[in-house]
């Protein structure tokens, strides 16, 4: 048990810094240097590919097998510079504007300067605006206040800020006493902490691999094309590690594993579907398996991007 304790805490300690860095969709590069060190600490091969995926190789021998996790994020650029000083949006990801209203965000430009702003609805004081609650969310009505003194466009553009800089949203990361963890980006950066502690606990415990293993951290999984490339040549079956969904005509809930047979890129591969089945009943674990009709995952890219791989995921 204690055993069991010290690599859960490690793995907390992982989600914990990894919300903390920044990452929406092709702004990755901070993240990749810290899964770089943290592997290279571990002393295991680390290569990256030119899209910047970074792949990790945990050892064994024959009958290859990828898990993949992504560390990019849900984000948001500036579009354009308004006239009043205020930022219009563009989204990386997809997500309702509602869910980001009001959150604190990062402004980070191309020459390495930080701008702290808020992300607020056009004219947001129900004291003035009285269709305050019931306009609708997009990206012409919401907007980036910036803790900056800015009167007009000209006062942000001194400040360095330009249209393509990139948004970041504050992750909110709490660890709660009774072990619950609260943030924004768990998608997909538990998953990515699991895997992180994976490869310690393989490496502190001896413990042998019955086949050859991959690691897989993609950088574009929220635009659609994280697992595309960058899969080693002799991979033969691809298990992606994301979030489970929880919600109405779903099994699953936040204390189970997720096991999808079927999302919005059809049928997941059926034997390993079974295998994860038959494990998740040998080890008595609470699971579900579910169908995501609106999900696409890593492996979901992989298999657009031609390659002949058995394919699975898990939540």
């Amino acid at each position: 048990m204690k055993k069991l304790t010290r690599f859960t805490d490690f793995t907390v300690k992982q989600i914990q810094q990894l919300c903390a860095i920044p990452s929406p969709s092709g702004f990755t590069a901070e993240v990749r240097e810290y899964l770089r060190k943290q592997f290279t600490e571990m002393s295991l091969p680390v290569t990256e590919s030119n899209k910047g995926s970074v792949i990790i190789d945990l050892g064994g021998k024959g009958n290859p097998l990828v898990l993949a996790a992504h560390v990019d994020t849900l984000g948001a650029m500036v579009r354009s510079i308004k006239g009043n000083g205020r930022l219009r949006m563009t989204q990386v990801g997809g997500y309702p504007f509602n869910y980001i209203e009001t959150e604190n965000c990062l402004v980070h430009t191309r020459t390495g300067k930080v701008f702290d702003g808020t992300i607020m609805l056009v004219n947001p004081a129900s004291h003035v605006n009285r269709k305050a609650g019931s306009t609708e969310r997009t990206d012409e009505t919401m907007e980036v206040v910036l803790d900056e003194k800015v009167f007009d466009k000209n006062d942000v553009k001194k400040l360095g800020i330009n249209a393509g800089d990139f948004i970041s949203f504050n992750p909110r990361t709490v660890v709660t006493k009774s072990g619950y963890i609260k943030s924004r980006h768990l998608d997909d950066k538990a998953s990515a902490a699991v895997l992180i502690a994976l490869a310690k606990y393989i490496l502190k415990e001896k413990a042998l691999l019955t086949r050859k293993v991959y690691l897989l951290f993609t950088t574009y999984e929220e635009v659609g094309h994280g697992g595309s490339s960058g899969i080693p040549e002799d991979a033969l079956e691809m298990i992606s590690v994301d979030m489970g969904a929880v919600g109405d005509d779903l099994e699953t809930d936040e204390h189970k594993v997720s096991i999808c047979a079927k999302d919005s890129s059809g049928p997941y591969d059926y034997d390993i579907t079974n295998s994860l089945i038959k494990i998740a009943k040998e080890k008595k674990l609470q699971y579900a398996v579910d169908i995501y009709p609106f999900y696409g995952s890593d492996v979901s890219g992989t298999l657009r991007a031609g390659y002949d791989i058995r394919h699975g995921l898990i939540g």
